[in-house]
């Protein structure tokens, strides 16, 4: 969906974002803890939440609706104050469970925006959940990147596997850069934070743990992120993006955010058993901190 946008000042908005929980319920419960004490005007959900090895699947939505919506609701019915929760998925999460977060969105509440643009007081939260080839073989949530090469190492999306049914061409031909410059028209960038799943290439946030490995005597790159995401942020400098899938990229970098040009980018990926949880005021994006919370 794209928007002919006004521009408009930037409200001031006190945000939390996390990502990567993969199901974990005690990160649930503590997120929801912390949301329900500090009443933040929006909360943001960076993909992968479903749990990795779910055996009763036909119960997945009972498990969303137990862990996390009633939460929500409780939330919203609890706290005289509009708090809006901004969601995606990941490449963890299997397609055939989104329209779980479709039916929530159309009854009002959350806001699940892959490949969508939703209007927020004074900002724009644009939502893109699929990442480039991995190694991984489930393909819901992948897309080539800026054209049909994959690293050493990675499965074609034409391969793999997919709990969706998906047009061989779409798969075959529609790259990342594609969707982003479709999902970005008629958007004012300075207004707008994109959520996305992957994290920028070649940066502090997309750092995995490769460093010497290699896949028939080839290097592997240790760099895993989207190319198309990393130029899209050079050259459409949005006002803030959200980033998840590589757990360790903080670890191994010592670094979760990263600024290019004027836009700032967080990770909320983390391979520790703590939540880690991303505090930002939209006013003082400069000074936004990141808590790695034990959990009992």
């Amino acid at each position: 969906m794209n928007l002919k946008i006004k521009q408009n000042l930037v409200f001031r908005l006190n945000c939390i974002f996390v990502s990567d929980i993969h199901g974990k319920i005690k990160l649930y419960e503590k997120l929801f803890q912390i949301t329900k004490k500090e009443k933040p005007d929006a909360v943001f959900l960076g993909g992968d939440l479903l749990p990795k090895t779910f055996k009763i699947e036909s119960n997945m939505d009972g498990f969303v609706n137990h862990n996390i919506f009633s939460k929500i609701r409780d939330i919203k019915y609890e706290i005289n104050k509009e708090i809006r929760f901004f969601i995606i998925l990941g490449n963890d999460d299997p397609r055939m469970y989104e329209h779980i977060f479709e039916e929530a969105d159309k009854k009002n509440l959350i806001n699940y925006v892959h490949n969508k643009t939703i209007r927020f007081k004074g900002l724009y939260i644009a939502g893109y959940s699929c990442i480039p080839p991995t190694p991984f073989h489930l393909k819901d949530w992948e897309r080539y990147d800026i054209s049909r090469y994959i690293d050493v190492g990675a499965i074609s999306p034409e391969k793999g596997k997919r709990t969706v049914n998906v047009p061989s061409d779409k798969i075959k031909y529609v790259t990342i850069a594609e969707d982003l410059n479709e999902l970005s028209k008629n958007l004012f960038m300075d207004k707008t934070i994109f959520l996305f799943h992957s994290p920028p290439y070649n940066s502090f946030l997309d750092r995995a743990e490769l460093y010497g490995k290699m896949v028939d005597h080839a290097p592997l790159d240790v760099h895993v992120g989207s190319i198309a995401i990393q130029q899209f942020i050079n050259k459409k400098q949005p006002f803030l993006t959200l980033h998840g899938h590589v757990h360790e990229s903080a670890r191994l970098t010592g670094y979760w955010k990263e600024k290019f040009g004027r836009t700032y980018s967080f990770t909320a990926a983390h391979d520790g058993p703590e939540l880690a949880l991303i505090r930002f005021d939209t006013n003082n994006l400069e000074n936004a901190s990141r808590e790695l919370i034990l959990i009992s």
